[in-house]
C-alpha cells in the first residue's frame, strides 16, 4: 500500500520537473543554436529519465539499507 501513495506523492514532482526541464532547455537552446522543446517534448524527456534512473535508484536503495549488502 505504500508503494501506491509514492507513486502518487511522485506526480505534481514529473510535472514541475517537466517544467524546469523546459525552462532549462529554453535557457541553453538560445546560447548553443539548438531547437526550443515545449511542455509535451519536456514530459516525454523527463519520463524517459525517470525510467532509466527509477531502477538505478532501487538497487541502490536495497543495497543502502542493507537488503542486497555482500
Amino acid at each position: 500500500m505504500g508503494g501506491y501513495f509514492r507513486i502518487l506523492a511522485a506526480i505534481p514532482g514529473f510535472f514541475l520537473s517537466s517544467f524546469i526541464l523546459m525552462l532549462l532547455w529554453g535557457a541553453i537552446a538560445s546560447k548553443t543554436g539548438l531547437d526550443k522543446i515545449n511542455y509535451p517534448m519536456a514530459m516525454l524527456v523527463t519520463i524517459t529519465l525517470w525510467l532509466a534512473v527509477a531502477p538505478l535508484a532501487a538497487v541502490r536503495r536495497h543495497e543502502w539499507f542493507g537488503r542486497h549488502w555482500h
